[in-house]
């Protein structure tokens, strides 16, 4: 291991003979030890002995010379310095029920689902993390806008005096447009859902009847309308695909051809976000829900006359709760206590995740009560009857209290031996730091969670699998793919850490300091992050933090790239940041944290190779090596010319394409270098050919690259024949 990216600072050279100088020295001894020995000569036996001596000793200078890097390690163990453990992924796990259940339903914490096991991989297993509340939700008002506004402001209710609820919670009542008459892009309508039902999460089955003569105008395949709810930042997408919503886009004149009756109603699946708090907007309080009629794309026809409905009703199918890739692992007995300070005990799972606050140690002393003892994370401020332990989650040992013997008494004990000092003087200066557990005390864990590593960064639709048996649940699976596991934290990545650490002194003052200290905060879960200048006077005070959370890179070596939903901000990991830098920014700082805006670009051209690739196999091989290397170049954590990262804010130029092709020996030249460019618009991206031959992020975006057949997102390298 070669530690480069240190400092060189002038050495000392203990001992600057070189073998050279070690040969001459010995020959120059031979008339005094030895004066029959005339023959000097590199062909002498003799000398050939004196050289490999010299060779030996000139090795053994060598190391003399330096500080092994065992004792780097030392220092950094003298430090406090800890390996980071391995961190969790995290998946939005949607379970679904078997029917509409007459009461409020709760799925507790902890239940176990995993991946399917196969004959060459196991089973990944994921626990979750809070309970789930699926509620009976109440739709409370119907209102209209002409323009989708941010927050509304002129709404119109549409169920006073016109609508009854039935005692089921259906309204019903005379024919009711969705839209203005002559429908335009921006007109929206908004579901008001009663506030005291506990429905964030939910998966929500709105039920709209309507008549089978309402001809809208639409490809009922691709109606332009979008279905949003109101997280309490901003508006978010609900409806994860077309096939969700039954009624066609409110084309009820086409449930006919599939043998539906439209009186009868058909169902719109929205899966809720998992915070979705009571909001006021005007004098209407509740969890907003709304659909937005957009603008038409090419080929896409609008409505030609507004939707209509006779009926509404709303129930919950199910709910999305999040959930961390562990095992769940309780009342593990460690063993019994010796009563000596320091000792240690080991866990059976490895490595173990971040402790919650009922997950803790149990000692039983002899005859006694059951005690908790808390964990700290070193015994500095520890004092003898403080009930203290620490545990290295990376190796998963626990250790009690250690005795440090001070100075003062080696002083006294070395004058002793020397005959100055006097025996009956020595006094046992030692300080326990921390308590021990008496002797015969049972040692035993309430509850840890092992697991983490990259492996949990799994796809979507993966996790299918209840390991334990949940009532009323018929199905669950991830529609979104698990984001933020790393591995553990390697002695390299250590020692790049440490003169971040010595730096900041864990405090945060410094931009470098919110960016070291975030690092931290992740635990190998971000990746990059970048701290923001204020821009403006209102803004003194706030820090801004672009997050980019690590994510599995096995992705680009198969040629898909890394979609940019898996560097999205998760809200634990969001949490757990801000948790952490709220204990050590300043008085009066507010730390806001968000994610980059993140820009897709295609790559279009064409290569010409060597002659002597002149094979099939082998130009498709190279070709294919041309692509992984365009995924991993335009990459928000591996791309850039030093493979750290692509920089924040720098932009695309066809010459950097022409500058990475030109390291692959095989390509000859190069053909028309074309950029494509990806920006997310409404609830989807939309690719585009940029006007300028180059593609700006902005200064708040960072460049990605991933494979998506139905956006043309993937990079095509062809071949010149």
């Amino acid at each position: 291991m070669e530690f480069d990216f240190l400092p060189k600072l002038p050495k000392s050279n203990l001992d600057d003979r070189t073998f050279k100088d070690l040969v001459d020295e010995c020959i120059l001894r031979i008339p005094r030890y030895c004066p029959e020995w005339t023959n000097y000569n590199p062909s002498d036996p003799g000398i050939t002995l004196i050289e490999l001596f010299a060779w030996l000793t000139d090795q053994m200078l060598l190391r003399f010379n330096e500080v092994p890097k065992r004792n780097y390690i030392t220092f950094l163990e003298l430090l406090g310095v800890r390996l980071q453990a391995p961190a969790p992924a995290v998946a939005d796990i949607t379970f679904y029920l078997s029917a509409a259940l007459p009461d409020t339903y709760t799925i507790p914490a902890g239940v176990e689902v995993a991946t399917i096991r196969t004959e060459t991989e196991e089973a990944i297993a994921f626990t979750t993390d809070r309970p789930l509340i699926i509620d009976k939700p109440q739709i409370r008002h119907f209102l209209t806008c002409p323009t989708a506004d941010q927050k509304p402001e002129i709404l119109r209710d549409r169920f006073t005096n016109l609508w009854t609820m039935r005692s089921d919670g259906e309204w019903y009542g005379r024919e009711l447009a969705l839209f203005e008459e002559q429908p335009q892009p921006g007109n929206t309508f908004y579901l008001v859902i009663d506030g005291e039902s506990q429905c964030e999460g939910n998966v929500l089955a709105l039920q709209l009847k309507g008549e089978a003569a309402t001809a809208t105008g639409i490809n009922p395949d691709i109606p332009p309308r979008r279905w949003e709810a109101w997280n309490g930042v901003e508006w978010e997408a609900v409806l994860l695909q077309e096939s969700d919503d039954s009624t066609k886009g409110f084309s009820f004149s086409e449930l006919l051809t599939q043998g539906i009756n439209p009186l009868q109603g058909a169902d719109i699946v929205l899966h809720l976000p998992q915070s979705w708090p009571v909001t006021t907007f005007t004098a209407y309080q509740g969890r907003w829900l709304r659909c937005v009629y957009t603008a038409p794309q090419p080929n896409q026809p609008g409505y030609s006359s507004a939707p209509r409905m006779i009926g509404l009703a709303v129930r919950s199918i199910g709910g999305t709760v999040g959930a961390s890739q562990s095992e769940l692992i309780r009342n593990e007995i460690l063993g019994e206590s010796d009563g000596t300070p320091g000792q240690t005990f080991q866990l059976q799972g490895v490595p173990v995740l971040n402790r919650r606050e009922d997950e803790y140690l149990i000692i039983s002393p002899p005859g006694g009560i059951p005690q908790r003892w808390y964990e700290v994370s070193d015994f500095a401020n520890s004092l003898p009857q403080d009930l203290h332990y620490t545990i290295d989650s990376r190796t998963g040992t626990v250790q009690f209290g250690p005795v440090i013997r001070e100075p003062a008494q080696l002083q006294q004990q070395t004058e002793f031996r020397r005959g100055v000092g006097n025996f009956a003087n020595i006094q046992e200066l030692e300080r326990q730091y921390g308590a021990v557990p008496p002797r015969g005390s049972v040692i035993r864990m309430v509850a840890y969670r092992t697991g983490g590593g990259r492996k949990g960064n799994v796809q979507r639709g993966t996790i299918t699998v209840a390991k334990n048996a949940v009532p009323y649940v018929a199905r669950l699976i991830n529609h979104t793919p698990a984001r933020n596991g790393s591995d553990a934290e390697s002695l390299e990545d250590a020692v790049i850490r440490v003169p971040a650490m010595l730096r900041t002194r864990d405090r945060a003052v410094t931009p470098e300091d919110f960016e070291v200290l975030t690092l931290q905060a992740g635990g190998g879960a971000v990746a990059r992050v970048r701290c923001l200048p204020p821009t403006t006077t209102q803004e003194a005070g706030t820090i801004k933090l672009l997050v980019v959370p690590a994510a599995n890179t096995d992705a680009i070596n198969r040629g898909e790239g890394i979609e940019p939903e898996l560097f999205s901000l998760s809200p634990q990991l969001r949490d757990q940041i801000i948790a952490y830098l709220d204990e050590r920014r300043l008085l009066g700082i507010q730390v806001k944290l968000q994610a980059p805006e993140y820009v897709g670009v295609a790559v279009q051209t064409e290569v010409a190779l060597e002659p002597e690739y002149n094979h099939p196999a082998a130009q498709q091989e190279i070709l294919g090596k041309l692509r992984i290397a365009l995924y991993r170049f335009l990459n928000p954590i591996t791309g850039g010319q030093d493979g750290k990262g692509w920089p924040f804010g720098r932009p695309v130029y066809p010459s950097d394409i022409v500058n990475l092709f030109q390291q692959f020996p095989a390509v000859r030249y190069l053909g028309v270098v074309q950029l494509f460019e990806l920006r997310y618009v409404g609830s989807t991206w939309v690719r585009s050919l940029p006007q300028n031959p180059v593609i700006d992020p902005g200064s708040l975006g960072l460049i990605c690259s991933w494979q998506n057949t139905r956006l043309r997102s993937g990079h095509v390298v062809n071949l010149i024949q």
